[in-house]
């Protein structure tokens, strides 16, 4: 077997997987289906009636000019023709009541997969190619399961139907109208071949173009303010441009094979005159017969158009569950223990016991971490960038996993730990806060019935967020714009604060959590993080050296490596990476070292 052999061969065994894994979705609605397809078997039959009834009227009524039997003809036909209707209905009803309720399944199984995929998963997958995923690609199997996987079956039932109809009706001009066959097969082999690879190239074009308009639209500010209006405009304009290039090659394939098969359907009508014209000048043959074959004849070649339509629906289906199941294949990198230990209150011991960790391969970003934070202490940790301090906090919450040694949680391996047993005991505050589109106590409730008002309002008197949330038109119902984009950076920082305080947390983990704030806020919201943090631990991360000075443990972390641990005075006193920082930020005032 040849290489192109081989690759057609490959991608018919794929195409099979692909569709028995789609039609697994259909299985909860089988009854639905079953229906349908009966339906359409029995809109089949009745439509083959149609050209046998003109036969007989020609031949058995018109001919002896029997006027009572053409209208009971005309009855019968008539009656066929609502009865089409009625059954045509029906399964056109119930196929698409199966087709959305498959929909509504398939969108909750990507959803709930992408919530459980780890965060490292996000590094990776631009937000404009997963939201293509959600939407475009399952708006493409809609049509598929909607009506083209029973219209298929149907227009294959219908064409067997009218083969044997006219096979029955007369063999030899049968044979004579399935001469053009091998040409239609070959046409259709063609088209399906070029389609394909089209159809594919136009799903991958579509998921760059919705990544680069989520990338431009989220970044709009920065695009204006850098004036990069135009080379944004000529890379969409590439894209598109792209896209539109792939649609048109399919375009020419249809605008092919459609007129192909109408002139081969000419071809076969054209064979059937010639012959059957002279059998019936030669009378062995009935006129009513003629005009039957002709009515079935193109009866015949439209079930095949529509299965080249319907292959059309297949090919943009099976193109998006390609993409749909390679997403739904993608396993969460961080697992759940089979028997996860079972806690339900946590003291607050952090231990990290050795740690390395990299995010891209042996790139190390922390090499062999070793510390301890007691129940209750207040850790700060400094750096320059890159340091790794965002990672401690990452490995504490598990959004990854370590490459070698352990991290402890009241002396339990955090990998031991149901993550969303773990995470709810940690109170979360990031430099960069993210809003939902809702109200300001859902934004810091985050939908748990479990918090009352009087909570919500404790929390955020506490950080000293009720002064600006009671200056808002609805107070704690105002609706905030997406990302919170209606309130200021320093309003969103302090309904973070309010948001991780009211849940009550063991530990709390501030990641330059003021540094949106200005100078008087911070004063303010100072005393309320301090009172706070006196009953649980709390780990900070901070390039402001002046957020930390009262911290129980300051560790100082050079190129991932632990330098230097102690107090503020202590580090000071040691006059090295802790002491240059300090240097580096307060550079104008005297350095008094106690």
């Amino acid at each position: 077997m040849n290489h192109t052999d081989s690759e057609e061969t490959a991608d018919k065994v794929y195409d099979r997987l692909l569709m028995y894994r789609l039609l697994q979705y259909l299985k909860p609605y089988k009854v639905h289906i079953g229906i349908s397809v009966l339906l359409l078997l029995s809109v089949a039959g009745l439509r083959l009636i149609g050209p046998y009834l003109t036969k007989v009227a020609i031949d058995t009524y018109i001919a002896n000019d029997d006027i009572d039997g053409l209208h009971r003809i005309g009855i019968f036909y008539c009656s066929a023709l609502l009865l089409v209707f009625i059954c045509r209905f029906g399964q056109i009803y119930l196929t698409n009541l199966a087709g959305q309720k498959v929909m509504y399944d398939v969108r909750m199984a990507v959803y709930s997969h992408l919530q459980r995929l780890s965060v490292s998963y996000y590094d990776k997958n631009p937000v404009g190619r997963l939201i293509t995923r959600v939407t475009n690609d399952i708006e493409a199997l809609n049509e598929m399961f909607s009506s083209g996987v029973v219209s298929m079956f149907g227009e294959v039932f219908t064409l067997i139907g009218i083969m044997i109809a006219m096979l029955l009706l007369d063999w030899k001009l049968a044979l004579i109208s399935f001469a053009v066959l091998p040409l239609l097969f070959y046409a259709a082999m063609l088209f399906r071949k070029k389609v394909r690879t089209a159809f594919r190239e136009v799903r991958i074009i579509i998921a760059r173009m919705n990544a680069h308009l989520q990338e431009s639209i989220t970044g709009m500010a920065v695009i204006q303010l850098f004036n990069r209006q135009e080379y944004n405009f000529k890379e969409f304009d590439e894209i598109n441009e792209g896209h539109q290039n792939a649609y048109i090659k399919t375009i020419r394939y249809y605008a092919i094979f459609f007129p192909a098969v109408e002139v081969i359907s000419a071809l076969a009508i054209g064979l059937i005159l010639w012959y059957a014209g002279g059998q019936v000048i030669q009378q062995a043959l009935s006129i009513g017969v003629l005009i039957a074959f002709l009515q079935y004849v193109q009866q015949f070649f439209q079930p095949i158009s529509n299965l080249s339509e319907h292959y059309n629906t297949l090919q943009a289906a099976l193109a998006a569950s390609e993409r749909l199941f390679a997403l739904l294949d993608d396993k969460p990198e961080i697992e759940n223990p089979d028997a996860p230990i079972n806690i339900e209150r946590l003291n607050g011991k952090i231990e990290f016991d050795h740690v390395w960790f990299a995010y891209n391969n042996d790139e190390w970003v922390l090499k062999d971490v070793s510390f301890i934070v007691e129940p209750g202490q207040c850790a700060a940790f400094v750096g320059a960038t890159g340091a790794g301090k965002s990672t401690i906090i990452n490995l504490i919450c598990r959004f990854y996993d370590v490459r070698k040694g352990r991290i402890l949680i009241d002396d339990i391996d955090i990998r031991q730990l149901d993550q969303s047993t773990l995470r709810q005991h940690i109170g979360l505050v990031l430099q960069d806060v993210f809003l939902f589109s809702a109200t300001v106590s859902e934004n810091i409730r985050l939908w748990k019935d479990t918090i009352s008002e009087t909570q919500i309002h404790a929390a955020a008197n506490h950080v000293n967020a009720a002064p600006f949330i009671d200056r808002l038109e609805e107070r704690y119902e105002t609706v905030l714009g997406e990302r919170g984009g209606t309130i200021s950076s320093g309003q969103r920082q302090l309904l973070s604060f309010a948001r991780a305080l009211v849940y009550e947390p063991a530990i709390l983990v501030l990641d330059e959590a003021t540094s949106n704030i200005d100078t008087e806020t911070e004063q303010l919201i100072q005393e309320a993080i301090n009172s706070l943090m006196a009953d649980r631990t709390s780990i900070i991360i901070a390039h402001r050296l002046s957020t930390i000075q009262h911290a129980d443990k300051i560790i100082v972390l050079h190129h991932g490596q632990i330098v230097e641990t102690g107090t503020h005075h202590e580090l000071l006193k040691a006059g090295q990476v802790y002491y240059k920082l300090y240097q580096l930020q307060y550079k104008d005032q005297e350095i008094t070292i106690l």
